[in-house]
């Protein structure tokens, strides 16, 4: 039998986001700028809602978990991106290679679920107000994101272990600032149609599964809403909404728009790019979007820091 050289790789150099010298230090300031602020906008949200019994509904509750996501998104890929802008070879090992996959795989699969759940709750909230509170029980809302959770682990198993059994040899450049799927499967030195095809159809069944479950649950909440006779009434449930539709909006537009592109070799970089946006911005906004349209949080937020500066129990005005 005749035996191929074969150097097996342990582990990968990423090219980053750019070679440009002049534009590494830009970037690392950039990059660290918004990983501050990520930081601390999902911190002070998640606190905000801890701290603030008004806030204590599902509706926060689940924004609280997305929140926690985003903040999970921050710590996998940030670190080692700002490293790749001050470091001469960006190296990653095989194992933290397939770890990075893991929980970018986690965060992206429970961000799908903890998101209809949030559609699912809106639904509830406008068509069947009086029945909302027996619906979004206290013990039905932590078993949704436990199965959000579950389900994001199970999906990040799958994919990481497909990505496990592949062999790696020779060429070990993944053109990426970060692991993800489609660049290590381009690199595998063995068949990867197995692999290809899990993947698509786990990536397909979330994607298809979450966009049916919130469309249908904002084709329900518009049926119900245009029977308001009420002007008052139409505005504040599409308040209760907005938030969450432009959330998803951002989330599938730039996932779909990622995926479309580094499918193709010759737009990889422009994937890198727009992989930037659903690693690296929408963390960032996230907050904002929730806290800048929402009358709650903007009340919770001056009476919090009423309370520290007067120190006012938070239930008062």
């Amino acid at each position: 039998m005749a035996m191929k050289n074969v150097s097996i790789v342990t582990e990968f150099i990423l090219t980053g986001l750019t070679d440009q010298p002049e534009l590494q230090l830009p970037l690392f300031v950039m990059f660290l700028v918004n990983y501050v602020i990520t930081v601390v906008g999902n911190l002070s949200l998640m606190s905000l809602i801890y701290l603030n019994s008004n806030l204590q509904t599902p509706m926060y509750f689940f924004l609280c978990n997305l929140s926690f996501i985003d903040l999970c998104y921050s710590f996998v890929f940030t670190p080692k991106t700002l490293m790749s802008f001050v470091s001469e070879k960006n190296t990653i090992s095989f194992g933290g290679c397939m770890t990075q996959l893991f929980f970018f795989g986690f965060c992206a699969h429970s961000e799908c679920y903890v998101l209809t759940a949030m559609a699912y709750d809106r639904y509830v909230a406008v068509c069947q107000p009086l029945l909302y509170m027996v619906i979004m029980s206290p013990r039905k809302c932590p078993l949704l994101m436990f199965g959000s959770y579950l389900m994001g682990f199970v999906g990040a198993v799958v994919h990481t272990g497909c990505m496990v059994r592949l062999n790696f040899c020779d060429s070990n450049i993944i053109n990426h600032y970060m692991c993800d799927i489609l660049p290590l499967l381009q690199l595998s030195c063995s068949s990867t149609y197995v692999d290809e095809l899990v993947s698509s159809v786990i990536v397909s069944t979330v994607v298809i599964a979450s966009s049916l479950v919130i469309l249908m649950s904002y084709a329900f909440i518009l049926f119900n809403v245009t029977k308001l006779s009420s002007g008052k009434g139409l505005s504040k449930a599409l308040s209760t909404c907005s938030s969450h539709i432009i959330t998803v909006a951002l989330f599938y537009g730039f996932g779909m728009l990622t995926h479309i592109k580094t499918s193709s070799e010759e737009s990889v970089d422009q994937g890198k790019i727009l992989s930037v946006f659903c690693t690296f911005l929408l963390p960032l906004l996230n907050p904002f979007i929730y806290s800048l349209r929402n009358k709650d949080v903007k009340l919770a937020l001056k009476r919090t820091m009423r309370r520290f500066t007067v120190r006012q129990p938070l239930g008062l005005p």
